[in-house]
């Protein structure tokens, strides 16, 4: 055993070093430089991305890069194993076992809450794209469910990710594209009340002024003047007159750089027992206390904390990518109309993360306890008469534990930082829409749209991931 993690710990050492976000290198490098074509291939010929605990990454990054490349039919092949992946991840023996013996970062990646609703949001537009609107109805209904199991999930608690707004503004967006304004109505005010119970902002995105007119407008056009009127008391404003639309609508959304990417940083904690024997975990400080959370296997009272003196523990922290655009105008039929935030997911990551972390540091600690428990008892005796080859063992064991602690850095890359969106009204036939987003050293940018006015609500979106 000794010569195999002679063999093994090197080759874990080179691994520890290197992030999620690092070995996915080429491919990343071609995303930021918007070279999707070759991101599609390049995923391909990634091997981490290839294994079988990073299937829902590579689904993901599949999906995204099909859904940039305009392929909707192909996207949605991969949003679609992916749903289904997230419906029936379940905890395998194998990834409590690796978990244990190695690390988190070898168990089966099964998704962040918030990169969940976005494969709806990604599916949503697929459909809509290829002119899918019964599909798209099923992915508005989809998102009820996720909200319903992300409740579940955090006992709908006001001060965790209990629910996603902008999805339920997406799902009244759809809604209403199909003609279904009682829905419609119903999701935005969904919406404006998670605004509303968190005084108007929710993870880095102010209530926006596009849902106000919404609600109210949809409120109106179903005849529940009651309820104009209270969410017109409530959000300080009035149902505003709305432009002329022959030709339609076009909600346009703006997905604005690259989310945050995860990097690893060190914790140091020792094993104490509070007054009342209760063992637990201290940082140098004094200021963090983790409770050990004892498996069915080990006794309190057996343990010694002297065999647990000090612990690394290795955890993900995020690193923000900062946008390069800082703002954006569409220009149409004269008309220029400008860009409200709707889903910052760079805010949600580092907020999603710190809310979980007292219940992810204790998984954490838990196992390296458990790790440098096995590393105590390996250490021989006084009366071993095999003390040199057990001691041996022992600083195996320990240089083993070392190497292998490493944190999971791994998370959906290619998402973007901010989306952010604007409704337009349209005149009967051509539309064309320039869009010039601002940015760094004033710098600019212009994209052109032609869209055909038809009367009816239409969605699209564009994208700035540099």
């Amino acid at each position: 055993m000794i010569r195999a993690l002679a063999v093994v710990c090197p080759m874990l050492l080179l691994c520890s070093c290197a992030t999620y976000n690092n070995r996915i290198g080429s491919y990343y490098d071609q995303v930021v430089n918007n070279q999707f074509d070759k991101a599609y291939t390049a995923i391909d010929q990634n091997k981490l991305l290839l294994r079988k605990r990073n299937r829902l990454l590579y689904l993901f990054e599949k999906g995204k890069m099909a859904h940039l490349l305009k392929q909707y039919d192909s996207s949605n092949l991969f949003f679609n194993e992916a749903d289904l992946f997230i419906e029936d991840a379940r905890t395998s023996v194998r990834d409590v076992a690796v978990g244990t013996l190695l690390n988190p970062m070898m168990e089966t990646y099964k998704g962040e809450d918030f990169e969940k609703f976005m494969v709806h949001y990604y599916k949503s537009l697929n459909y809509l794209g290829l002119g899918q609107s019964d599909e798209a109805m099923v992915e508005a209904r989809r998102i009820s469910l996720r909200s319903y199991a992300q409740q579940d999930k955090t006992g709908n608690k006001d001060n965790r990710y209990s629910d996603d707004a902008f999805s339920l503004m997406l799902q009244g967006i759809i809604y209403e594209q199909s003609g279904d304004v009682n829905n419609a109505f119903i999701s935005y005010r969904n919406a404006v009340d998670i605004f509303l119970k968190n005084n108007n902002n929710w993870y880095g995105v102010s209530l926006p002024e596009q849902l106000k007119q919404d609600v109210l407008r949809t409120a109106a056009a179903n005849g529940f003047m009651d309820e104009v009127q209270r969410y017109s008391t409530l959000l300080n404003t009035t149902l505003q007159p709305t432009a002329n639309k022959a030709g339609g609508e076009l909600v346009l959304f703006w997905e604005n750089g690259l989310a945050p990417v995860k990097q690893e940083q060190n914790f140091f904690f020792s094993l104490t027992k509070d007054a009342i024997g209760n063992l637990m975990f201290t940082d140098a400080t004094g200021a963090v206390q983790v409770p050990f959370i004892l498996n069915s296997s080990l006794n309190k009272d057996d343990i010694k904390a002297s065999d647990i003196r000090s612990l690394r523990v290795a955890f993900p922290k995020y690193i923000e990518q900062p946008v390069f655009y800082t703002s954006g105008t569409v220009s149409v039929n004269n008309m220029q109309y400008s860009f409200e935030k709707a889903e910052n997911i760079n805010d949600l990551a580092f907020a999603t993360l710190k809310e979980r972390f007292l219940k992810d540091m204790t998984k954490t600690l838990s196992r390296l306890a458990i790790k440098k428990l096995a590393e105590a008892a390996a250490r021989p005796k006084k009366d071993d008469k095999n003390k040199d080859e057990k001691e041996a063992m022992a600083a195996a064991i320990q240089i083993f534990n070392f190497v292998s602690e490493k944190a999971d850095t791994r998370n959906w890359q290619s998402l973007p930082h901010t989306i952010l969106y604007t409704r337009i009204p349209l005149q009967p036939g051509t539309n064309e829409v320039k869009i010039t987003f601002s940015g760094q050293n004033q710098q600019s940018k212009s994209l052109s749209l032609t869209v055909e006015g038809n009367g009816r609500l239409q969605v699209q979106n564009v994208c700035t991931l540099r």
